[in-house]
């Protein structure tokens, strides 16, 4: 347990001793969002009896934030030491591909739910918000961020310079979050739309998320947490594999 540990601390000073740049900065982002938003449709928009824009739109901001820093972790961190060649390093070391997944994975893991508790702290400033089951909002939580690095993984072994993962991050990554209602509910969608967000998994990280603070949602949360952890697993299995088959990792 001695290498995945390190690899892991390793992992986390990576993302740690830039936090300026990989925590301060997704937080100002969405505190960004929140005010335009908020200031925009405030008054105006109510998806739940009794629950204002704003509160609204916080949890969403913070899965949301949670996702994208999760696969940022993991597939910056591999891309890199592609690109600059100390990938060797890594494959070098007694470490099995399990132990290697499971360090990537953890520390995509904790960056998420940093960033995360960041957005939420700063916007507790703005609006008390309700918690009406902690436990399914911190489910969602980490089961989302661990799906995200999990997909992080893949597209840094897929990808062989910076191009393909700014095209991976931007054309897949965040086109199915902004789509997967952090913003709206599916509900004042079109019915073609809704079937559409309903292929999404984003939306059921958002919604059963948001599930966990007001207790209501667009979705059963059981459904979500079904199908979130069976993308999990999905996706878990592919990253093992890849890692086992040493595919893009070892000349």
């Amino acid at each position: 347990m001695i290498g995945m540990w390190t690899l892991f601390k390793k992992e986390i000073l990576r993302f740690w001793k830039v936090s300026f740049q990989t925590v301060a900065a997704p937080v100002i982002t969405a505190l960004l969002y929140l005010l335009i938003f908020s200031h925009v449709l405030e008054g105006r928009v109510q998806v739940y009896p009794g629950v204002s824009y704003t509160a609204f739109l916080i949890p969403g901001l913070v899965m949301m934030s949670v996702l994208q820093n999760a696969f940022a972790n993991s597939s910056s961190s591999l891309i890199q030491a592609k690109v600059m060649g100390n990938i060797v390093f890594l494959l070098l070391t007694p470490l099995s591909y399990r132990e290697f997944f499971v360090a990537f994975l953890a520390a995509s893991v904790i960056r998420g739910l940093v960033v995360g508790m960041g957005v939420y702290l700063v916007a507790l400033l703005f609006i008390p918000l309700p918690l009406a089951h902690p436990l399914v909002a911190l489910a969602f939580a980490i089961s989302g961020s661990a799906m995200l690095g999990a997909l992080g993984i893949i597209a840094g072994i897929w990808a062989d310079k910076f191009d393909q993962m700014a095209a991976f991050q931007n054309f897949i990554i965040m086109p199915l979050s902004f789509l997967s209602g952090v913003f709206y509910s599916i509900h004042s969608l079109p019915p073609f739309w809704q079937k559409v967000s309903h292929l999404n998994p984003f939306f059921y990280m958002i919604d059963g998320f948001r599930y966990g603070f007001f207790g209501q949602g667009d979705i059963d949360p059981g459904i979500s947490l079904t199908v979130v952890a069976m993308s999990f697993f999905a996706l878990s299995w592919l990253t093992l594999r890849l890692l086992k088959s040493g595919y893009k990792l070892r000349g």
